[in-house]
């Protein structure tokens, strides 16, 4: 048998016969009733009975709108959460300015900038020839100041039998007593000063304190160097810091010990967790900035080569542990939806959020901390696990149904809620 042909009625559409039948009842019964001369009459009846027929005869309900995929995600605050961002540089957690501790010239330089030392390691020499000879001079000046001692002693001896037999006076003893006191007191100055010049003589050889690694060298062989002047700076081996600035505006915002992510240029998506360690109480006269340093938890701050660059994302203490959504799932805040959780003191908006059982959406107002390069802080109006749509929001509607799918366009069930 033939397949039954679907009479536009049964398509959901309007039969043309039962419209033309109409039509043409009420032209016959408009012609009878109205005279010769109603022919606009008569037209208008015909528009009203041709309307009546298209409502009468398509009687089937239009097909509803299928429900469209919809992007979700998960409230929450995942361990890649974006900040403040700021740009830094790895140092050292001790860097030391290493100097000569007398003038000079310098005799020879055994290290550069880059070089591994360790504790002891001669690092530079100065010429110890004037050095040297003022170590003679004080050991010269030291035997003078025994001989003078020694013959202190021997008059003290000999006035004081004198003395015992009343030959010299009291005065006389006692003057020699005094020049004895003397004679040991220069002895002993003449002596420190021999060990203040032998000390120099060693002061000519620069050691590293610490294993470390050579930052900075400021020396060169043949100049001239004076006491304290910088000639090393050494980054002591152990913890890394991350060195960066903080502007003015909103500085009070931050506090020493508060959490922190550093993440290395040349290792992008890795994130170290840190603490900011230190903020300078002043600010740069030149960049109107304050210094800041951060300390990178754990034993990977210790592998750190120095000098890298890194960016330092910090969150204000109020986004700390506060949900987290991408920029492109926060709606424009509506009179409508405005409770007083969305003061305009505050961030306000409002998301889409799903029921993961009847995959209809609704407008849910919330108040938003501070904006990151690619997410922002909700502190209020979400709980822990909602389903929240996360971008093609301004397409959407109330009470709306949608096909959750992931970021991979794949469904999303009810069970993946729980």
């Amino acid at each position: 048998m033939g397949a039954r042909r679907r009479s536009p009625s049964d398509r959901g559409g309007t039969d043309p016969a039962c419209v033309r039948t109409h039509a043409a009842d009420a032209a016959g019964s408009g012609a009878r009733r109205l005279p010769a001369g109603g022919v606009r009459a008569l037209a208008a009846g015909l528009a009203v009975a041709a309307l009546a027929a298209l409502v009468g005869c398509g009687g089937d309900k239009p097909e509803a709108e299928p429900p469209q995929p919809a992007l979700v995600i998960r409230a929450g605050a995942p361990a890649g959460v974006s900040g403040t961002v700021y740009s830094g540089e790895i140092r050292a957690r001790e860097e030391s300015m290493l100097a000569f501790r007398v003038g000079g010239k310098v005799l020879s330089r055994r290290v550069d900038v880059g070089d591994r030392v360790r504790a002891g390691d001669v690092l530079a020499e100065l010429d110890p020839g004037d050095l040297r000879l003022q170590g003679e001079a004080a050991a010269a000046q030291v035997a003078a100041a025994e001989a003078q001692l020694a013959r202190a002693r021997a008059d003290h001896r000999r006035l004081s039998a004198l003395a015992a037999d009343q030959l010299v006076s009291r005065s006389a003893l006692d003057q020699q007593t005094a020049a004895l006191r003397a004679a040991e007191a220069e002895a002993d100055a003449a002596r420190a000063q021999r060990d203040v010049a032998r000390n120099q003589s060693s002061y000519t050889r620069l050691l590293a304190p610490r294993d470390g690694a050579i930052a900075a060298r400021n020396i060169e062989v043949g100049q001239v160097v004076a006491a304290g002047q910088t000639a090393f700076s050494l980054a002591v081996d152990g913890e890394r810091e991350v060195a960066f600035a903080l502007p003015e505006q909103g500085v009070e915002d931050f506090r020493v010990g508060q959490p922190v992510l550093v993440e290395l240029w040349n290792d992008a998506g890795k994130r170290l967790p840190a603490t900011l360690r230190e903020i300078a109480p002043a600010a740069d006269p030149l960049t109107r900035t304050y210094a800041a340093r951060a300390r990178v938890e754990g034993d990977a701050g210790a592998d750190l080569p120095l000098g890298l660059s890194a960016r330092v994302y910090v969150l204000d203490a109020a986004a700390q542990g506060a949900l987290q959504l991408p920029l492109s799932a926060i709606q424009p805040a509506r009179a409508d939806v405005a409770t007083a959780a969305t003061p305009a003191t505050h961030g306000g908006g409002a998301v889409w959020v799903v029921d993961p059982k009847t995959r209809k959406v609704r407008r849910v107002a919330v108040k938003t901390g501070p904006f990151g390069s690619e997410r922002v802080a909700v502190l209020e109006g979400l709980r822990p696990g909602d389903w929240v749509v996360a971008a093609g929001g301004h397409l959407l509607r109330e009470g709306q149904e949608v096909v959750p799918v992931d970021r991979d366009n794949r469904p999303l069930s009810a069970q993946s809620a729980q």
